[in-house]
């Protein structure tokens, strides 16, 4: 009966009714934070897409880029501005063409005493030079008095 007595509870009628036995609820919670680490979230950009724009014979209309570069690979030519970040525009209206000339260093620039020691003898070097031949103007013309 004393089993019986700890498992119901009486009323005040004294009648004994059940009731479940207690639960012992012991939860123990974490000691650190489950968010993610902030390290390394670098990676997710897309790339910076170098190159050349424009290609040999296409038509560029003044301020198009003909080419994003991160080092000096393609040399501003006639009619062609560099930017800050070393890209190539078009300064007028033309056809692109793209021309290797023959590079001789001055004896004294920072080029020639790091690349000419390291040159076989006789070796010739080229730089690669973006050119603007600009189109014809037809039929426009400004009379002396309105110059």
């Amino acid at each position: 009966m004393a089993a019986l007595a700890s498992l119901a509870r009486q009323t005040k009628a004294g009648m004994l009714l059940p009731c479940p036995p207690p639960l012992a609820v012991c939860s123990r919670f974490a000691s650190k934070k489950s968010g993610g680490s902030s390290k390394n979230l670098g990676g997710k950009s897309p790339g910076r897409r170098y190159g050349y724009k424009l290609l040999d014979g296409h038509f560029a209309h003044a301020g198009n880029i003909l080419a994003t570069q991160r080092v000096m690979r393609w040399h501003p030519g006639a009619h062609v501005g560099i930017g800050t970040n070393n890209t190539l525009y078009a300064l007028e209206d033309g056809i692109v063409r793209f021309t290797k000339e023959v590079y001789v260093p001055s004896p004294r620039s920072r080029e020639a005493s790091d690349m000419i020691p390291k040159l076989p003898k006789g070796a010739v070097l080229f730089k690669t030079f973006i050119n603007i031949v600009p189109t014809e103007q037809k039929n426009c013309f400004k009379l002396v008095d309105m110059v």
